[in-house]
């Protein structure tokens, strides 16, 4: 796997794909930190209600646009296109360095919505290039540098966005941060090697209700490629659900401030890197789904540990919120760290050959459109998180009631993937002795 990081083929699309991903939370955290601290209190509005606006307008993109994005990726030639939508994304970040300096929330918003839609095109393109590039043996490794790379992008952005914002040139510094990313994207881009168009004569469908339906069909073509979206949605549902809770556990369960929320990613996105690389390992490069259900049972049993740990935790009765140092002196607090990391994990392990198998089954002239259509799916699984979360807090569940829900879960996911995966196989047996 580590080879594929020495190559051409592969290298430049990570580092594309990697600045991306932090450029995005970059500017969705310093905004949501420029909301909270300053512009709602400015404008007189509801913080919960602009943090949660923007959740959504980053979102909308993926539902309206994914169908003509899944049908421009397997029309033209891929490479180009990413370079035309790494070009749009610093123009985009000079309006934010704009929107930022007149502190402009109508901007920002509208920036963000176009960078939910810049994210909406390249996304199928991101992996639909991989086989293109890549021999089979070589995609579960791919995958695994991808996966893993993103959350530590993610990570990363979330912190500098975080962290700079709040600096005394703070609102300056982000602008010229989230541009020279942008920057150094593109040129990262213009290393791609040209991936031929999968289908030339493709005529592009604007109406994007038929375009839509017609990549569901195209998904539910191969059963397991279609399951393994719907496994990839169930992921994107857990780990929204985590990360967005991550705040509240801190505060509620342990009386933290937010340097131990930033712990709590860290060992997130660290642990989905191990796994991702493990996976890859352990299957040395053969596209398989059997350990995508043991997986989902370490997740499920992780948080359920994570839940039983902290229901012996003593929340201080200070004041003060407890810092990271503060937080890692007590031996319960240093075992919730590991249940994370177990769940991490697993997380890792269970969703690389998920994203392996509907590359490497798909139809290649409408694999973009098939993966179009999973990020549809991934994100009305995370609108569907949201809404659960809030019907939660709605009942007045505590944050540990809702990460129990979460993790018992996936205990009928694992039961029902393991039989899945031993029905598959003995179907592609009976075919191979046919």
């Amino acid at each position: 796997m580590l080879h594929l990081v020495k190559t051409r083929r592969f290298m430049p699309l990570c580092v594309t794909q990697f600045l991306g991903a932090m450029n995005d939370n970059i500017f969705k955290n310093a905004l949501v930190i420029l909301v909270t601290f300053k512009l709602a209190e400015q404008l007189n509005m509801d913080t919960q209600l602009v943090i949660t606006a923007s959740a959504g307008l980053f979102i909308l993109p993926f539902f309206i646009f994914s169908a003509t994005a899944g049908q421009v990726a397997d029309k033209f030639e891929k490479s180009k296109l990413i370079r035309i939508i790494k070009t749009i994304e610093i123009i985009l970040m000079s309006g934010a360095i704009i929107g930022f300096y007149l502190q402009s929330l109508p901007l920002l918003l509208v920036i963000l919505f176009l960078m939910g839609t810049q994210s909406t095109f390249f996304g199928p393109l991101k992996f639909s290039i991989l086989p293109d590039h890549l021999q089979q043996h070589e995609l579960m490794g791919g995958n695994a540098l991808i996966e893993a790379t993103t959350f530590i992008s993610i990570l990363l952005g979330t912190i500098i966005g975080g962290l700079v914002i709040l600096l005394d040139q703070g609102i300056l510094l982000i602008g010229i941060i989230v541009l020279c990313v942008a920057i150094s994207g593109r040129f990262a881009s213009s290393f791609i090697p040209k991936a031929d168009a999968a289908d030339p004569t493709l005529p592009i469908q604007y109406n994007i209700i038929k375009p839509t339906f017609t990549m569901m069909k195209f998904a539910r073509n191969r059963n397991d490629v279609f399951l393994s979206i719907l496994g990839i949605s169930w992921f994107w549902f857990v780990g929204v659900t985590l990360l967005t809770l991550f705040p509240l556990f801190a505060k509620d369960t342990f009386g933290a401030n937010e340097q131990v929320v930033t712990l709590f990613l860290t060992v997130f996105a660290l642990g989905v890197g191990i796994g991702s690389f493990a996976c890859d390992a352990l299957l040395k490069g053969k596209v398989d789904a059997r350990y995508v259900w043991i997986a989902a049972l370490v997740m499920g049993i992780g948080i359920m540990g994570l839940c039983l740990t902290s229901s012996h935790v003593t929340t201080p009765s200070e004041d003060v919120l407890i810092n990271a140092f503060t937080f890692i002196q007590s031996w319960p607090n240093i075992i919730i760290l590991c249940f994370l990391l177990f769940i991490s994990i697993a997380g890792g392990i269970y969703i690389v050959p998920l994203y392996t198998l509907i590359q490497a089954r798909s139809n290649h002239q409408h694999l973009a459109r098939i993966l179009a259509s999973n990020n549809i799916f991934n994100a009305l699984f995370m609108v569907l998180s949201s809404l659960a979360i809030g019907l939660c807090f709605e009942l007045d569940f505590a944050v540990t009631e809702i990460f129990w829900i979460v993790g018992i879960a996936n205990l009928p996911i694992a039961w029902v993937v393991k039989h899945i995966v031993k029905r598959e196989k003995l179907k592609n047996h009976v075919k191979m002795g046919s």
